[in-house]
This record gives structure tokens, sequence and C-alpha cells, in this order.
């Protein structure tokens, strides 16, 4: 196999159909932390199907002003006007990205609503909970999405190519891992992610489900079984089991996915697939920040493919939007992100109990 040739006709949105709208998706962003400030508003400014007109906040003041300073957003409201139903007329679809364990109140709302969702993974903090999202949002027939940033990135998606052409050969073993020093990135030990209740887990919930579902999409496949390891060391962990975690994933076919996960470590992530007759390895992988490359072995000869960069971002809300307009059903809708969940909960069910845990 030619490696020159994995350059060749990669189209980064090989999903799109629709290049531009005279009636873009209008979105309620509920939740107006650093994350909608810095990443989420800057990103759908930037598109070109879909942009924002609505912030919920628990602070009316703190949308107001943040609304001031946007030239698309039309009304700024709290928490309580949201579930009330006020500015339905201003917006079409919903962006939860509150703390985990809030989000399924939102959902619930933008539901009967009639109002499409687009949901931060993980997109609860426990089973019961996402399992009622996707029941609320099937009973109400609207378009439930979970926000995986990877299923549109470009180095991932054409890494996903060349699995899927052979180039890897058979797939045998997977390595993830996302770390970061959180306390450092967010200087606050009464964060939400330190809290278990409004978390649902720490390092694996809230950073491992990256190479987790980074692995499902590479491999089209969802685990059979989960063995984890799990332990916090540092005293502003104490309300949390996992500052660190690992675990290892069963997939069909003997395939074997060792993750890692830190919210106490030095900043890093990739994503690698080794096979039968090559490897695959995005790296650095998953922060938005990076500039990810794409690295590809294949018998003696090795390739290293510098992307173009694009906001990854913009790239899921442009595809979030992309599927609404053409009524189609995203990747990772409800039943997906359901998946993740339950495997997450039996990495901490693994490490108590020192056992693999099927994934039911």
């Amino acid at each position: 196999m030619d490696l020159n040739a994995v350059t060749e006709e990669f189209d980064r949105r090989d999903w799109q159909t629709v290049t531009e709208t005279e009636d873009p998706i209008r979105i309620a962003m509920v939740g107006v932390g650093w994350w909608t400030r810095e990443q989420a508003m800057p990103a759908v400014a930037a598109a070109d199907l879909c942009e924002t007109t609505v912030l919920v906040s628990g602070h009316l003041e703190k949308a107001e002003s943040v609304a001031a300073d946007s030239e698309t957003v039309e009304r700024a409201i709290t928490y309580e006007q949201f579930h009330e139903g006020a500015a339905t007329d201003a917006y079409d679809a919903v962006y939860v990205v509150t703390p985990n364990a809030k989000h399924l109140p939102f959902v619930e709302t933008a539901a009967s609503l009639d109002k499409d969702v687009l949901c931060e993974k993980p997109m609860e903090a426990t089973i019961d909970r996402a399992e009622r999202m996707v029941a609320v949002c099937a009973d109400h027939d609207v378009t439930l999405m979970v926000a995986y940033r990877m299923h549109t990135e470009p180095a991932v998606r054409r890494a996903k190519d060349l699995i899927e052409e052979g180039y890897v050969g058979d797939p045998v073993f997977v390595h993830g891992n996302m770390t970061e020093p959180i306390l450092e990135l967010v200087p606050d030990p009464d964060q939400w992610r330190l809290d278990w209740d409004l978390s649902g887990g720490c390092a694996a919930m809230d950073i491992g489900i990256y190479s987790l579902n980074t692995t499902r999409f590479l491999l089209d496949a969802d685990p059979l079984n989960v063995s984890g390891s799990v332990a916090s060391v540092q005293p502003e962990f104490e309300d949390v089991p996992d500052e660190h975690a690992a675990f290892q994933l069963e997939f069909p076919d003997h395939v074997v996915a060792h993750c890692t996960a830190s919210q106490n470590a030095h900043m890093s992530s990739h994503i690698r697939v080794t096979g039968t007759a090559g490897e695959v390895r995005v790296e650095p992988a998953f922060y938005p920040w990076d500039d990810r490359k794409l690295h590809v072995s294949h018998g003696d000869s090795d390739l290293t493919i510098e992307f173009e960069q694009v906001d990854q971002m913009q790239e899921e809300f442009e595809y979030f939007a992309h599927c609404l307009l053409t009524d189609t059903e995203p990747y990772a809708d409800g039943e997906h992100g359901l998946v993740d969940i339950k495997t997450i909960k039996s990495v901490y069910a693994s490490a108590e109990s020192g056992s693999a845990i099927d994934i039911q």
C-alpha cells in the first residue's frame, strides 16, 4: 500500500451536503460558563448553518452581559424562565452545557417544547438519568445528539478511514490517554467536577470518556466488558474516587483497548490503533487548542500528516445543524451516549469489586 495515498482525496466534511442556508438553526445555549463563552459561542459565530440567539443562565445579569457582546443573541433568560417556556419563538434547538447531573431537567423541558437537543458529554451523571433523557426525547420525537467532538475531527475521521481501508490490517490493540492538571486549568477546589453528586465521576467520567468513545468510533464497535482501576491521592480529590483512572476494554474479535485518564497530571492526549499490518496514531488528539497530527505506519513506511487545523466546536455545531436541516439522525444519538455512561459506571464497579464487568 502507498502511504502517500492517505493524503489524497480526503474531505474533512464527507458528511456534508448542505453548505449554506437562509434559515440557520437558532440555538439557545443553556449554561453561560467559560466553555460557552470561550469555545461554543465563537464556534457558532463562525459557522454557516447555525447561530446563537438565546442565552440561558442561573444569573440573568450574567446572561445579559454576555448577550450584549453578541451580534445574534436576541434574548437572555434565567433557568426558571426557560422551564416556563420563555423565548421559545427565538430558538429551534438547545445546547446544554451545565454540570452533568443538571442536564436532564433542561433536556426534559426542551423536549416538551419540541426543541432539538445537543447535550454535552457525558450526557448525565447516572445511568437512570441518562435513560430518562433518551426516553423523553423519543416520546416527544425530538433529536438528541451527544456532543462528541472527535466524530467530526478531521484527523480522527481520516484515521477511521485508514483503519477501514485496511492500512493497519486487523486491529489488535487500542491505546488512549487524556490527562490534565484540572486545578491549574480551573483553580477552584469546590468545582463541580470534584463533586460526585454533580459529576457522577472525575477522571474516568470527565476525560476518560474521550478514549472510550473515540475507540468505539474508530472500531465501529461497542465494548463487551471492562476492568477498571481508580485512585485518589491528593486531598482535593477526596470526594471522588478517581483522581487517576485506568481501564481495559474488550471489544469483539479479541480487540483490547487500554485507556488512561488523570485530572492531576501533565496535559497530554493521544489515541493509537495497532493492527496486524500497521498502526495509526493521533497525537495530540483530544484538546481543542492542540494542533492535531496523524501518524501512520505500514510495513517499513512511516508518515506524519499535519492537517489544516479546524475549530472542533465549529465542526460539531455545523454537523448538528446539518442533521437538523437535512432531517438526518446524528451518529452520536442518545442510545450511543448511553453506552458510554454504562461503560464508565462499570469502570467504577470493576474497581470496587476487583473483577471484570460485562457491559449490559
